[in-house]
């Protein structure tokens, strides 16, 4: 049996939760009949503009109300929604719009003048403000489902959203998502009762990522399903979303973790801050141990990590609550495949590798996307054999836990031995002086590659290169060591706060990094060195003695 379509859900919750808040943004609250009469309004609107079943539908503005409103619009009539990151420039923009041949777009003010240039090709443009939504655009139309002009889709199976991946390795590819893959996990820890990740109706859940980001929809219709009030917020800003954690008495929310080290930063910051949170769901990028035990200790409540891609509509692997132990080495583990998914470890040969080896992740699940939009060999080439090629590199522990280390092209490669970054910033976040690190490839005129960190200091310290390899001696091979250090401010993230390795390698081709940076040059011979490693002389490069 199929899972329910989304209009069926509004449905439902308009006839049986009529007044419970559905969405609450900034000042402004919409109940459940609310919101099912908006998006039925809408998707008459819709028709009535020429948009029909597999039309593409652009939105261009921050998080609100109405972008969910257009999102549950979409579901009711066929049309598949396209979400676009304000910040993007207007060539960035323009080859969405004409790579999805959007039909309609809907632009909040705000962001029209800088879109104008590439909005001109879509035939139908819908500016609106945040304070009165789509009434302008929408008088006149019923608040009944569009039975009217075209049978609506009764399939979950239909296209829902086509999201564009972050580009961090190329061009923007956009990916196509039905509904039922953005139930699929909801449906899998229903049927196997478990409570890794759960909503509840009377839950007060806090959706701080963008909507362009399949986390932001990803975790919006989870609470919308289960009849849970969705608190949006249009960006974050640590003080604003803990005061509203305060106010609203948020029971559940999704984050990375770069937003709960921000929220922990904040002056005077207390669990009473807390009090009212029952679980957190985290993704994006691994949590840090120092961190994870201060959120244990402050916000003290449970937390399950999530991992997946937006090919796998945001979540394919989970590492629940039980397993949050800092003290457990199977708490760096991004956790099992839910019951029904498949999870592979191959080399290049696509030849399965045992537990301990690492490879490249792959993974089968309900959720999958159906494809790239017009792209069939780049979907053949990551789905050829119906398993999806993830492009991270992996291993498993015997019990079946997935431990990412990196993207298969962020690797380095020093002197023949795979260094996977991820190891090496795991390391470096655990010495109490490195708020944040990440670790690139610098071209080494001897080892073929060095491993460069760069090291965001936490608040009020600066380590010195020194203390970091005196901390890392014994924590990681001499090959993995980085060579260099650069201590910077911040590091450069993309929407979702995954942190972007290739500005980084940039920023070294183009000879911007070094202003800050700290090179081990100690002088030691490769012999001293391998002996201290207790290896072979000349088996891995050189580590700068201390």
């Amino acid at each position: 049996m199929s899972a329910p379509t989304i209009a069926a859900v509004a449905a439902r919750h308009g006839r049986h939760r009529p007044h419970h808040t559905a969405i609450a943004c900034e000042e402004r609250a919409v109940s459940f009949l609310e919101l099912d009469q908006r998006s039925s309004r809408t998707a008459q609107a819709l028709r009535g503009a020429g948009a029909a079943r597999g039309d593409r539908v652009v939105h261009l503005g921050r998080d609100s109300e109405h972008y969910y409103e257009i999102l549950l619009a979409c579901a009711k009539t066929g049309v598949v929604l396209v979400p676009v990151d304000w910040r993007l420039t207007e060539t960035e923009i323009g080859h969405i719009l004409r790579d999805c041949g959007a039909r309609v777009m809907f632009v909040e003010r705000e962001f029209l003048p800088g879109a104008s240039a590439a909005a001109a090709a879509v035939p139908t443009v819908i500016p609106f403000d945040r304070a009165t939504g789509l009434q302008h655009w929408t008088a006149g139309q019923t608040g009944t489902q569009p039975q009217s002009q075209a049978p609506m889709p009764t399939r979950s199976e239909e296209p829902l959203a086509q999201l564009y991946t972050s580009g961090t390795t190329g061009a923007p590819k956009g990916v196509v998502l039905s509904q039922a893959s953005f139930w699929a996990i909801y449906e899998l820890l229903s049927a196997h009762g478990l409570d890794w990740l759960d909503w509840q109706p009377e839950d007060r859940s806090l959706n701080v990522l963008p909507g362009h980001h399949i986390g932001g929809p990803w975790w919006f219709l989870q609470g919308f399903r289960a009849g849970a009030t969705n608190l949006l917020t249009p960006g974050f800003a640590a003080d604003r979303v803990l005061a509203r954690i305060r106010r609203e008495k948020v029971t559940t929310m999704l984050v990375v973790p770069a937003m709960l080290d921000l929220l922990l930063a904040e002056p005077e910051v207390t669990g009473a801050d807390f009090a009212s949170l029952r679980k957190v769901v985290y993704g994006g990028s691994p949590i840090p141990r120092s961190l994870l035990r201060r959120c244990l200790d402050v916000l003290d409540c449970q937390f399950a990590q999530i991992y997946g891609l937006t090919e796998t509509c945001a979540s394919a692997v989970c590492l629940p609550p039980a397993d949050h132990d800092p003290a457990d080495p199977r708490c760096a583990a991004v956790g099992r495949p839910y019951p029904g998914v498949g999870l592979r470890i191959v080399d290049a040969d696509g030849t399965d590798l045992p537990p301990g080896r690492v490879g490249e992740v792959l993974l089968k699940t309900p959720a999958c996307m159906t494809g790239y939009w017009g792209r069939p060999e780049a979907t053949r080439e990551v789905l050829g054999d119906g398993w999806l090629r993830t492009g991270d590199a992996g291993s498993l522990d015997a019990d079946g836990y997935l431990f990412l280390h990196d993207r298969i092209k962020d690797m380095i490669i020093v002197a023949g031995e795979n260094v996977y970054p991820a190891e090496v910033e795991n390391a470096l976040t655990d010495h109490p002086a490195v708020a944040e690190a990440a670790v690139v490839g610098a071209p080494d005129p001897r080892w073929g590659e060095a491993v460069h960190a760069f090291v965001v200091p936490s608040p009020g310290h600066r380590p010195a290169p020194r203390e970091l390899l005196l901390f890392l001696r014994e924590r990681l091979a001499g090959y993995k060591t980085p060579a260099r250090f650069e201590f910077v401010d911040a590091l450069p993230r993309n929407a979702s706060g995954k942190v972007l390795r290739r500005a980084l390698r940039d920023q070294l081709s183009a000879g911007k990094a070094g202003q800050q940076t700290t090179e081990n040059t100690t002088g030691n011979t490769a012999e001293d060195t391998a002996a201290t490693r207790g290896r072979p002389t000349g088996e891995a490069p050189h580590v700068p003695a201390l």
